[in-house]
């Protein structure tokens, strides 16, 4: 038998603040792509070019992948670091958390989002966006599909 000590209910969860995180997210979005690609240029520059003239060419078969493995990296460490966010969601005040607990999203979870996303703006790029503009959470059909929200920061 157990005895109830308190008569109030038990306290719900605040609700994440979402003000302006789609704004952030897509401005953001441009300053990672220029990241992204300054990191593909300067892999190319330090470590394609000097292999491309050890190997006689073979590494240049590695061109054609080097931007989603480095999308994919860069945004799984950024998204599960310390800050959760990428520098550009940082930049704008935005980061990530799960959505269901509200906890840290792990590298495996932060890259695959990164993976839905790319796919998702290959083939549908006005209807991840307008996804977010219909929703009261401002998420995304690649966060919907990864479990995750874009918040303010506190």
């Amino acid at each position: 038998m157990s005895l109830e000590t308190s008569s109030y209910p038990p306290p719900v969860p605040a609700a994440p603040d979402v003000a302006g995180v789609l704004a952030g997210r897509v401005i953001g979005f441009f300053v990672d792509l220029f990241l992204i690609g300054l990191l593909c240029g300067l892999i190319f520059f330090f470590l394609v070019i000097p292999l491309g003239l050890i190997t006689g060419g073979l590494v240049w078969f590695l061109l054609p992948p080097m931007f989603p493995i480095v999308a994919f990296l860069y945004n799984g460490f950024t998204i599960s670091g310390r800050k959760q966010a990428t520098l550009g969601m940082r930049m704008f005040g935005v980061r990530l958390q799960m959505a269901e607990t509200g906890g840290e999203v792990s590298f495996l979870i932060a890259a695959v989002h990164a993976i839905f996303y790319y796919v998702s703006v290959s083939f549908l790029t006005p209807l991840i966006l307008l996804i977010g503009l219909f929703r009261s959470d401002s998420r995304m059909l690649h966060d919907l599909l990864a479990g995750v929200i874009a918040v303010r920061r506190g």
